[in-house]
């Protein structure tokens, strides 16, 4: 057995360990009523009644989503490459970028709200988190070209401009693109939060909602609904991730 799919495997006994504690959990009670059984989830999830519900919820957070990480992703790749082209702004992007993505996004919202009002409110968050993670792999990935290579382009009588589009960038791909992985979850919990604060719809407002009204079920759906959307941008990326590798070997 190789050893990606021994680590497969593992993985999957893990996962399924832990619904079928989330069964046996939900089913004895021992957490009261806020832990329901996953049977009782997954029957919500699967219901007929409930699909366009969720239907609704999940495209108004899937919009939200790939808005925010497409401008978030392109706009961390640019800053970074400006900071590599043109080093004496490097220090105050960087800083800027860590003041920016130190204040919670709780905090953040309200402020948000003012400025793109609620309905951006979600994708702007969403944005901000790509960016920071995406600034820092592609910062990471363009320093990381090895000198010898940088000389031999510079023998050659290339320029910075030419070094970026025919060296550096090439070469980070791969710490780029494992950033693009894990930027997906945390965009995605970006746009949750900011559904939060008045969206009209979306996945957030619909745990936001089964909340205040005490669904349980409804609630814990819809936390599953995310879980699946993270984990499967994040096994997408992860396979591209892969592929670039292997491409770049």
């Amino acid at each position: 057995m190789t050893e990606a799919r021994k680590t497969f495997l593992l993985g999957a006994l893990g996962i399924l360990a832990f619904l079928a504690l989330w069964e046996v959990a939900g089913q004895g009670r021992w957490l009261g009523l806020s832990w329901p059984p996953l049977s009782a989830v997954l029957a919500l999830l699967v219901d007929e009644n409930r699909q366009p519900l969720f239907a609704r919820a999940l495209g108004a957070t899937l919009s939200s989503l790939g808005t925010g990480y497409l401008i978030g992703g392109a706009g961390g790749i640019a800053a970074a490459a400006l900071a590599h082209l043109a080093t004496p702004l490097r220090p105050g992007l960087e800083r800027t970028n860590a003041f920016i993505h130190a204040i919670p996004s709780v905090a953040l919202a309200p402020l948000l709200i003012l400025v793109v009002g609620r309905e951006g409110t979600p994708a702007t968050l969403a944005a901000l988190n790509t960016f920071f993670i995406l600034y820092v792999s592609t910062a990471s990935g363009l320093a990381a070209t090895p000198p010898a290579l940088k000389d031999l382009v510079q023998v050659l009588g290339g320029g910075r401009w030419t070094r970026l589009r025919r060296l550096d960038l090439p070469m980070a791909l791969p710490t780029i693109v494992s950033g693009m992985r894990l930027a997906a979850p945390s965009a995605l919990i970006g746009v949750i939060i900011g559904e939060w604060f008045g969206a009209p719809r979306g996945v957030g407002v619909l745990v936001i909602n089964a909340m205040q009204n005490f669904q349980i079920p409804l609630l814990w759906a819809a936390v599953l609904l995310a879980v699946l959307v993270s984990l499967s941008l994040f096994g997408l990326f992860g396979a591209l991730h892969r592929g670039v590798v292997a491409r770049l070997r």
